[in-house]
């Protein structure tokens, strides 16, 4: 089974290593209880959007990115070689008025 407080907690990780940041740092910056903030990167705590927007924030990466990568682990591990990056046309029609500027 995936899990996806798993997938987060490994790319908070590896993006807090990436920038060659400590637990503590970005604990701190991001105003986390630096436990918390390890039981998260851990894949035991699963983090509320308020906490990985302000651990993104600490490690200067758009939460986009965060959630990107997450999605692309997700992927890999659902065994898709492929996946596109657009929305598929009949899903477009459905909620095209919405998405209208006029």
């Amino acid at each position: 089974m995936i899990l996806v407080r798993q997938e987060i907690g490994d790319v908070l990780r590896d993006f807090r290593l990436q920038k060659g940041r400590t637990l503590r740092q970005v604990a701190s910056k991001a105003s986390v209880a630096l436990g918390y903030l390890s039981e998260v990167e851990r894949g035991q705590k699963e983090a509320s959007s308020e906490i990985l927007a302000s651990v993104a924030d600490a490690l200067d990466v758009p939460i986009s990115t965060i959630m990107r990568e997450v999605g692309d682990r997700i992927s890999v591990l659902e065994g898709l070689t492929g996946f596109p990056d657009v929305v598929p046309d009949d899903l477009v029609a459905s909620v095209e008025p919405e998405l209208s500027l006029h």
